[in-house]
């Protein structure tokens, strides 16, 4: 009896006390971040429309699939000989180091970090195709969710108001 009022007031003040941490502007981002997540693992978890595009002799695949009001996805399955620890560190903890191993990023910058799950940065994307397409950059939210061996980590463009257009 008493003990369940005592849980359920706990568990509302906890609730009401989080939510007071962030303002509706970071919240409004965390909203983002976990929409842009949604819609990953709903593109993830349709199993139909991909083609292969390439794969590798060790059995690497990248496949592709066109999402009405998204575009061109893709989508790489690749076995890694790496603890998830390593993997999670390298991917979100070391964020801001992507350009030191990925030729088509080349700088991140964490402009803002909303809880444990929700980042803003700033991108800047290398030169691609011979220069024919110069480098751009973007504002992104980024949300990062981690159950186990699993680590999804999804990002949508945003408009953050610190960041000129």
């Amino acid at each position: 009896g008493w003990m369940g009022q005592v849980r359920r007031r706990s568990s509302l003040l906890g609730s009401q006390l989080e939510a007071t941490l962030y303002s509706d502007q970071e919240l409004s981002y965390i909203q983002q971040g976990e929409e842009a997540m949604q819609k990953a693992l709903g593109i993830l978890n349709n199993q139909e429309g991909w083609k292969k595009e390439s794969q590798q002799e060790n059995g690497d695949e990248v496949l592709s699939k066109v999402v009405p009001g998204v575009g061109k996805v893709f989508r790489l399955e690749v076995l890694l000989d790496q603890p998830m620890d390593r993997l999670y560190e390298e991917l979100v903890d070391r964020m801001e180091a992507m350009g030191e191993w990925n030729p088509n990023v080349k700088e991140i910058k964490v402009l803002k970090k909303i809880g444990k799950d929700t980042v803003i940065t700033h991108e800047l994307a290398a030169a691609a195709a011979g220069n024919l397409v110069g480098p751009r950059d973007f504002v992104s939210v980024r949300c990062t969710k981690r159950r186990g061996s699993t680590c999804v980590l999804a990002g949508m463009a945003t408009h953050f108001g610190e960041m000129p257009e």
